[in-house]
């Protein structure tokens, strides 16, 4: 049976890749994001051209326009099955250590605009409906630097937990995937940043990075995508409150 989805962020990255499989899981799905342009390369890419899916341009953080916005996906489809809260930014912010003062945008993406997106969704989604947050390893443990970023990625495991128990009388579940290193621009950027910040090249910083992953290699969005699809799944019908990491081995708990 086709679920009725909505995804934010899904115009790149590991959001479009969660686009690719829920589609080709043969589910009707509506993709958020603020740039139009990226939302609709990723429905022109999906089979079938994505004919059943649709995208809106929506910054969630913007409560009511975000709320707008979901509205619409809720009534076109007829309500919500699924809703996978995956928009985010990433970067480092400046505390102990030096850097930009980006605190507010970055826990305001990612935090509250998680906590936006479930609110402006709950009234269209059904009973035994799914919702899936995606937060990092960096909700698992600290990296100096990154404050905003592992604070709201902590948070949002906090946050599913806490859904999870106000949720389950109606039957949905509520879960996180925190993945590692992910094939995606924002995993680039991140590997830039840290070879400029340690003085090496691009090559060896990405080699750094990797050493840490039992697997040796970066994930794909898709793999995530797998993951997010398994959450939705009658199979994981008994799973809420958890926090699953992705990671190829990076942290194991």
């Amino acid at each position: 049976m086709s679920r009725r989805c909505l995804v934010t962020g899904g115009g790149s990255g590991i959001g479009a890749g969660i686009t690719r499989v829920l589609a080709g899981a043969g589910d009707r799905v509506a993709i958020l994001g603020r740039r139009r342009a990226p939302l609709l390369a990723t429905l022109a890419a999906l089979p079938g051209r994505g004919r059943d899916c649709m995208a809106l341009a929506a910054d969630v953080t913007r409560k009511k326009s975000l709320a707008k916005a979901v509205a619409t996906v809720g009534e076109r489809f007829g309500g919500l099955d699924v809703v996978v809260a995956n928009a985010g930014i990433g970067g480092p912010n400046g505390c102990a250590l030096p850097g930009p003062d980006r605190w507010d945008e970055i826990v305001r993406t990612n935090l509250d605009g998680t906590f936006f997106t479930i609110l402006a969704a709950l009234p269209h989604l059904q009973d035994g409906g799914r919702i899936v947050v995606v937060s990092s390893v960096l909700g698992r443990f600290g990296v100096p630097g990154y404050t905003a970023y592992c604070a709201s990625k902590h948070g949002l495991i906090g946050l599913v937990k806490a859904l999870a128990l106000e949720l389950a009388p109606r039957g949905i579940t509520v879960n996180a995937v925190c993945p590692g290193w992910v094939d995606t621009d924002m995993a680039k950027a991140g590997m830039e940043l840290l070879a400029k910040g340690t003085k090496v090249s691009f090559r060896k910083a990405r080699s750094r990075a990797l050493a840490a992953v039992p697997i040796g290699r970066m994930l794909r969005p898709d793999e995530i995508g797998a993951s997010v699809e398994w959450l939705c799944s009658p199979a994981a019908g008994g799973m809420t409150g958890q926090a699953i990491s992705h990671c190829g081995g990076a942290v194991m708990w």
